[in-house]
């Protein structure tokens, strides 16, 4: 039985004003909001696999998966918005990747017809962050707001550059210590990102950044490196991602099919890794006792983050959440203009680990027929790479780098000189 809606309310005051009698009534005001936001997950995966059935054979390439919104975001939206949490429409989200921005427009004209053609969605409402950018930070993407079952849904969807800006200051938020996205934080910092936003803009609509504007990002690029170096909250300097753990994610995956999986991912920001990342399956039940636990174990104040994300494959996850696959180092927080532009369009197939082999190759000018041993490379001027063995096949696979037998020397390919220095 799903609480009353003055229940659902009092239980939302309760965490996000402290407001509560005995610690009797706060556990069970916990139980409310635990069984509020349960109830969004039924109708939300039903949701993600019919976009998905919808989108079988649709000719623009794309990504999709959904998310439960995490008890610290509902928390600071209450507060924030000073809005009752039954009012909140975003507990269940979707979002969906595209290529281009033209793509967005394609997309929502097709789910627009999609939609009419059925009774069991309806498009409440749709708001078009593109041309504007939202309030002071910049984001853009289109946000649809549909109903199902009585449950109010949101739908993201993004072209890929307008995706990696987003992540860039999610990650840049949490080594900060400060919620861009929400207007936390210095105003330069948030201003950087909203006029790095409105460059990307002039760009998918065909403009180029005029050289006043590039210049304006990279001096505010380098005032927010210092106000963030500064700051005495977040401190998270590096990260890692081991490439195997997609694998045996794929694996564990294989033997669990089904069109969509719910995955609980525990992220340390301390030190850049994950703790755990469980797949549990798609009943709402099992995937929110699961939740509720992680969250309880892995608190937000000690700089975890627990989220339950569901896709159809985990490798997916990879493009939709990108921010937890690849802080390099403190010094390439903040991109300067041109950096950025590279980034959006290769750094999200390449892992940090490869980042770092390539550039101490590069440094120590270890090129074509000046190769160096894979165990000097390893102890000496990588020992800090945890992927290395994977790091080092993948830039192989990619001719990046030349061996000529399995444990021989390894160097950078000539021929693949820009490709390289691209990524550095």
């Amino acid at each position: 039985m799903i609480p009353s809606k003055s229940k659902i309310d009092k239980a939302g005051v309760a965490f996000a004003k402290d407001q509560f009698q005995t610690i009797e009534d706060l556990i069970e005001l916990e139980d409310v909001f635990d069984q509020y936001r349960k109830a969004h997950l039924q109708p939300l995966s039903e949701t993600t696999l019919e976009l998905q059935n919808w989108l079988t054979g649709y000719k623009t390439d794309y990504y999709i998966a959904q998310r439960l919104k995490r008890k610290p975001q509902i928390i600071r939206k209450l507060n924030r918005l000073s809005v009752r949490l039954t009012q909140l429409q975003d507990i269940g989200g979707c979002r969906i990747i595209v290529e281009k921005n033209s793509d967005v427009d394609q997309l929502l004209a097709f789910l627009e017809t999609k939609v009419e053609s059925q009774k069991t969605i309806s498009i409440e409402r749709v708001t078009d962050y593109r041309p504007k950018g939202r309030d002071d930070t910049g984001y853009r993407a289109l946000h649809i707001l549909l109903s199902r079952s009585g449950y109010k849904l949101e739908l993201q969807i993004r072209s890929r550059i307008q995706h990696y800006w987003a992540e860039s200051i999610e990650r840049t938020s949490v080594i900060y210590g400060y919620h861009l996205k929400e207007g936390e934080g210095d105003p330069s910092v948030i201003k950087y990102f909203k006029s790095l936003s409105n460059a990307f803009y002039e760009i998918e609509s065909g403009r180029e950044p005029s050289a006043q504007h590039r210049l304006e990002i990279d001096r505010l690029r380098e005032a927010s490196e210092k106000i963030i170096e500064a700051s005495d909250r977040g401190r998270v300097f590096d990260s890692y991602v081991n490439e195997d753990i997609i694998k045996v994610l794929t694996e564990k995956e294989s033997r669990n099919p089904a069109p969509i999986n719910n995955w609980i991912i525990v992220f340390d920001w301390n030190t850049g890794a994950f703790v755990s990342w469980d797949i549990v399956g798609r009943s709402p039940d099992e995937a929110i006792a699961a939740y509720v636990k992680y969250e309880k174990n892995f608190p937000v104040e000690k700089s975890y983050e627990v989220v339950l994300i569901g896709s159809s494959k985990v490798a997916t996850v990879r493009k939709t959440h990108s921010h937890y696959f690849g802080i390099d180092s403190y010094d390439k927080i903040l991109e300067n203009f041109d950096e950025s532009i590279i980034g959006f369009s290769s750094k999200m197939d390449i892992d940090v680990g490869a980042r770092q082999i390539l550039l101490k190759l590069h440094t120590k000018h270890f090129w074509g027929k000046k190769p160096v041993a894979q165990s000097t490379l390893k102890n000496h001027f990588c020992q800090n790479v945890l992927t290395f063995e994977s790091s080092l096949e993948s830039l192989i696979a990619r001719k990046f780098v030349i061996r000529e037998t399995a444990n021989g020397p390894v160097s950078l390919n000539v021929k693949m000189r820009s490709e390289i220095e691209q990524y550095l």
